[in-house]
């Protein structure tokens, strides 16, 4: 049975209800792009987010290029992703809230003093700082407990990369099968899974209609158990330290 040492959170969506409010500011910045691009295809932020949840900009922006067929130089890139950053940033100062369930669930670990808790997300860094700073969660999550796929790297990547899982492991002098990622998408739970992370899957941050689509989705990925409400949290943890001893990647 694995020894479970480490908590790995994403951000988005699963400690913080940003992605409906970064994905307004995405949509406006790609809709900027398209239209110097010449074409006519917009998105709205709801399209985004259905169609990219789980990546950061720059990796939409791949994503995007391949889609509509055009080429960004990597300068041009960089100071799109640097505009979004600060788009989202504003947005999510202004108007972010936590996932239900999530601070009582923090405190509690916080205070059992069992688990090492850090955050492993695709988004920029000091978004991912913003995000935690506004909810009142940077005295869980200090910058050295952050990790991003965006720029925490040496060559910046995107989940489902496992990448950045790997980076945050090696950081923390931990064996990814000590440790539990907890992750509300696909990329993301792929990202973690295959790194070989234990991974939690967490719907609750979905519309009600939604959720029993994404918890196949997460199962699919490879997420187990996967739940509903931050409530389910401990019981998750105990049916994975009951599991067999995951091998190290």
């Amino acid at each position: 049975m694995p020894k479970i040492t480490t908590l790995l959170f994403d951000c988005d969506n699963t400690l913080v209800l940003s992605e409906t409010l970064a994905f307004e500011a995405c949509a406006e910045l790609a809709n900027d792009i398209l239209a110097a691009q010449g074409i006519a295809d917009r998105y709205t932020g709801h399209a985004l987010f259905t169609e990219f949840v789980g990546q950061n900009f720059r990796g939409m922006m791949s994503s995007l290029q391949r889609k509509h067929n055009f080429q960004l130089s990597p300068d041009e890139v960089n100071v799109y992703v640097l505009r979004e950053e600060d788009q989202v940033i504003g947005k999510l100062r202004a108007a972010l809230e936590p996932c239900v369930g999530v601070d009582k669930e923090l405190a509690d670990l916080a205070a059992a003093e069992r688990f090492e808790l850090a955050v492993v997300s695709s988004s920029a860094k000091r978004r991912v700082e913003a995000s935690v700073e506004k909810v009142g969660m940077g005295k869980y999550f200090p910058s050295s407990k952050i990790f991003s796929a965006a720029t925490s790297l040496e060559k910046p990547t995107s989940k489902p990369d496992p990448a950045i899982y790997l980076h945050a492991c090696k950081v923390l002098g931990k064996q990814p099968g000590e440790c539990v990622a907890i992750e509300d998408s696909k990329s993301g739970t792929l990202s973690a899974v295959r790194a070989g992370i234990y991974t939690v899957g967490y719907v609750g941050s979905y519309e009600p209609e939604k959720q029993d689509e994404m918890r196949a989705v997460l199962k699919d990925a490879g997420a187990y158990p996967i739940m509903t409400d931050w409530s389910e949290f401990s019981g998750c943890l105990e049916h994975i330290e009951k599991l067999p001893l995951k091998s190290s990647y």
